[in-house]
């Protein structure tokens, strides 16, 4: 409850030797399933992994995923030791942003098991304006609440409604 979440352990032991990414599974299959329903996924390094030297590569799990699930790590300090059942990693679910969208596929219809690379077909994504991506929002200030229909998005140092 509250966890944003799901932690991801490798399912061997590796021992970083320099500083080169390296690939470590995690013995876990895709697709995501959240109430059994496949789902994208970020892969994102747990704090405590940074806190031991790790740097773990941000990755981007599609909801038509079928094969093994791996974490993508990298150290600035070799030699490091990473013991099998170390939980390095965590899937944040996403939700299906592009709904409402009109996908264009040029090649390839699904992902399947390949990994680390493109491996489905170059998308072109277009919104039609009548029907943006909008959410209910609340904002609160002081004393002051306000409830509105927004588009929103976000960048590393803003956030933007409009």
């Amino acid at each position: 409850r509250g966890s944003l979440g799901f932690d991801l352990a490798t399912a061997i032991d590796c021992t970083l030797i320099d500083n080169k990414p390296q690939r470590l599974s995690t013995g876990v299959k895709g697709p995501v399933m959240v109430n059994g329903q496949a789902v994208g996924a970020l892969l994102l390094g747990r704090s405590s992994a940074i806190m031991n030297g790790l740097t773990i590569l941000v990755g981007l799990i599609d909801a038509d995923y079928t094969g093994d699930i791996q974490i993508m790590v990298q150290t600035f300090f070799p030699p490091i030791h990473i013991p099998a059942g170390s939980r390095i990693a965590q899937l944040v679910p996403l939700p299906q942003l592009t709904e409402g969208t009109t996908l264009t596929a040029l090649t390839g219809p699904y992902c399947g098991e390949g990994n680390f690379g493109s491996t489905g077909g170059l998308a072109l994504l277009t919104v039609d304006l009548k029907h943006r991506p909008r959410k209910q929002i609340t904002i609160c200030f002081q004393d002051h609440v306000i409830h509105l229909t927004a588009l929103l998005d976000t960048g590393a140092d803003v956030s933007i409604v409009a």
